[in-house]
């Protein structure tokens, strides 16, 4: 006769189900997230991530300026501006080589690897094989020693020794019901997104500091060109000078040493910028990832200041809060802190398990994989923090805590590009506008040391009244090579602060200077794997707790 197994009634069944909604009920009243939450977030505790407000200008204080276009622009390789090769080269060869950069791409390899770490906690998170072997020898005259007669089948319990051998696995899942893993998945997600920002913004800071300190090379050059020009004019005082003095010229005695001094002066400068050439030569080598070496198969000899064009596109404030990869890296590190508030918050929860064991153990080895030798246990299992004393909730609100500390930065940077931005902006105005008139008065600087050595040959005036047309001639070319260096600058600061340049990454590798060519600098290091292009932060639902 087979009997049938007992079903349990319908009524029985109904409280069973009235039960279990109580029960999840009341866990949920108990923790920081109601039913309604959960549900709609998915399964899962904690607040849903939002973008944060941003503050940001309507539009740039220049605006209304010609030689400002609010229309998108173009930052994908914004130095070629300048037209300039030899930047160009440069710029192409840091980007290969430069080990910050290097260092920047292997953080981003350690965000991917750590985030396919977070999300292996999804699966069973104990896995394990185990195998051993022991021999224990139990004291026979302790109380629990069993006394059990040798004809009896249960006699192998009371045996003094006896070896062990077993084989088998362990597994213990505890479920994702609350959504603290996959929380932590979004967390390593955001992490995974802000170590590439960090990677292209290291890039934009490389590119400028690579345009800079091009730039700031140049200008030394054109001033210590000028110096060298003004050192021949000075020669020539020098000389009419001392043929003064040897013909016994009226007040001829202080013409010499003081033309003589003027043209030491002078020449003491062209040590300096000599000096300060070299090392910009030697800080342009380590941005492209060499030792400092002479540069001039590189550099192909001085070469002019670049230029800046007399007219720029610069978009709108708003634009900085996805095309500056610093902001972007700052809102990223936001959201993966808004997923700890979830994970702190899944603690309040209980926590459902799965265990499980099974095993091959016998005494000897000629029989541990017999059928008889297998066994194991499996179950479920339930464990919840109570009585804490605070801990947990004072937990979440430490994460809280971070999570606006994070709000308030990133609204920080916000501001901070905004600043950068609109200081570039007026700079480039007004130092573009500087060239103009420092050109000018260079030109009628050098006409008043053209006519003044002429009527300094011919007696008509004294050295003092040359030595001070020499002293502007010189001051006035120094400050015109200086005013075009900073008009470079300004728009190197404005590209700089517009975010432009880190989307070479997404081009296919070109190298730079060709490893054949750096005569007796190192190989190129392959560029840095492409990574993934950002994607705009979508708007997600809100933070309210």
């Amino acid at each position: 006769m087979v009997t049938e197994g007992r079903k349990m009634p319908l009524s029985s069944r109904r409280v069973a189900a009235l039960a279990s909604v109580w029960l999840l009920t009341l866990i949920c009243a108990s923790g920081c997230t109601g039913m309604r939450e959960y549900f709609h977030n998915g399964l899962k505790v904690g607040p849903n991530y939002k973008r944060p407000a941003a503050p940001v200008a309507d539009e740039w204080i220049d605006s209304q300026n010609s030689r400002i276009s609010s229309e998108p622009g173009d930052y994908r390789n914004w130095w070629t501006v300048f037209n300039d090769p030899v930047l160009n080269l440069l710029v192409q060869t840091a980007y290969s080589q430069n080990i910050t950069l290097r260092e920047a791409g292997f953080r981003v390899a350690e965000a991917q690897a750590q985030r396919g770490v977070v999300a292996g906690n999804l699966f069973p998170q104990v896995q394990e094989v185990i195998a051993d072997y022991t021999r224990t020898q139990r004291s026979q005259e302790t109380a629990l020693f069993p006394s059990i007669p040798a004809s009896s089948p249960f006699a192998n319990l009371a045996a003094p020794q006896f070896s062990n051998w077993r084989v088998g696995g362990s597994l213990a899942w505890e479920l994702d019901f609350w959504g603290r893993y996959r929380r932590a998945i979004e967390a390593a997600d955001a992490r995974l997104d802000s170590s590439v920002e960090e990677f292209d913004d290291a890039l934009v800071v490389l590119i400028g500091e690579v345009a800079t300190t091009y730039v700031e090379l140049r200008s030394v050059e054109q001033r210590l060109e000028v110096a060298r020009e003004n050192a021949s004019l000075q020669e020539e005082s020098v000389r009419v000078a001392q043929a003064r003095l040897d013909a016994k010229a009226a007040a001829s005695e202080l013409d010499a040493p003081q033309a003589k001094a003027n043209l030491g002066n002078t020449l003491a400068a062209v040590k300096a910028f000599e000096i300060q050439r070299r090392q910009t030569q030697n800080r342009l080598a380590v941005l492209m990832g060499m030792p400092p070496h002479d540069l001039t198969y590189i550099l192909d000899g001085p070469a002019p200041i670049p230029r800046a064009p007399d007219h720029v596109a610069v978009g709108v404030p708003a634009e900085l809060i996805w095309r500056r990869p610093d902001v972007r890296r700052a809102e990223r590190l936001v959201a993966a802190q808004s997923a700890e508030i979830g994970i702190a918050q899944s603690e309040l929860y209980p926590h459902f398990s799965i265990n499980g064991m099974m095993a091959w153990e016998a005494g000897q080895f000629s029989d541990i994989f017999k059928s008889s030798a297998f066994g194991g246990t499996i179950g479920p299992s339930l464990r919840w923090n109570v009585l804490n004393y605070g801990r947990l909730l004072n937990n979440i609100r430490i994460q809280d805590a971070r999570f606006q500390q994070l709000v308030a930065n990133y609204q920080q940077t916000i501001l901070q590009a905004n600043e950068e931005a609109e200081n570039a902006i007026v700079a480039y105005l007004h130092f573009t506008d500087q060239v103009r008139v420092r050109e000018e008065s260079a030109r009628q600087a050098r006409e008043a040391e053209r006519v003044a050595q002429v009527k300094y040959r011919e007696g008509e005036i004294d050295f003092n009244r040359l030595f001070t047309v020499q002293q502007l001639l010189l001051g006035q070319q120094e400050l015109l090579a200086v005013a075009r260096g900073n008009a470079a600058q300004s728009l190197v600061d404005l590209f700089r602060a517009l975010g432009g340049g880190w989307e070479i990454r997404l081009d296919p590798p070109t190298g730079g200077m060709p490893s054949s060519e750096l005569h007796g600098g190192p190989p190129l290091v392959p560029a840095p794997e492409v990574l993934p292009a950002p994607q705009p932060v979508p708007e997600m639902e809100g933070t309210e707790e």
